[in-house]
């Protein structure tokens, strides 16, 4: 009996995904044809609240895509795939306490702000470089219009993503 409602509560959750990436998907089916462009194929998954980086999202891309590719991602091929990964929580994002962690060794001063030039510094010049068009979003979205600095603890706040 109680194998049976676990079932019929996974199968509930399964529902319940699936459901929810078909919504995040027909957000991006401007013809209604069951087809996105493969250029939203990030937003839809970071929508869902899966946060895979540039090479893992190549990765996921070569598994949608047709054979011959169209430039274009069918629901039929994204969904089991996006079914999977959020059924095995891959992709999951930063928590918070690492976050932070990550902004302090870069103000070793502990002030609880970067400067924008810093900030440019360190993300297009260390590790996985932002290009210019994530360096201008991360700006727009991080730094204070009256000010020339990104208060960290705010934006970590404002960026985190509420798993519940």
């Amino acid at each position: 009996m109680a194998d049976e409602k676990e079932k019929e509560t996974s199968e509930l959750q399964v529902a319940d995904m699936q459901r929810k990436i078909k919504e995040a998907f027909e957000v991006f089916d401007h013809e209604l044809n069951n087809t996105v462009d493969v250029r939203e194929i990030g937003t839809i998954i970071r929508s869902l609240g899966c946060c895979p980086n540039e090479g893992e999202l190549h990765d996921l891309l070569a598994e949608v895509e047709e054979e011959e590719p169209t430039g274009y991602i069918r629901f039929e091929k994204f969904l089991p795939v996006m079914t999977n990964i959020l059924l095995e929580r891959r992709y999951r994002p930063i928590p918070e306490e690492v976050l932070l962690r990550a902004f302090e060794v870069l103000d070793p001063t502990k002030r609880g702000y970067l400067s924008k030039e810093e900030l440019v510094k360190y993300m297009t010049e260390e590790g996985e470089p932002f290009s210019q068009e994530e360096m201008e979003e991360m700006l727009s979205a991080a730094i204070g219009p009256e000010s020339n600095f990104i208060h960290y603890r705010d934006y970590i706040t404002m960026m985190v993503i509420d798993e519940n």
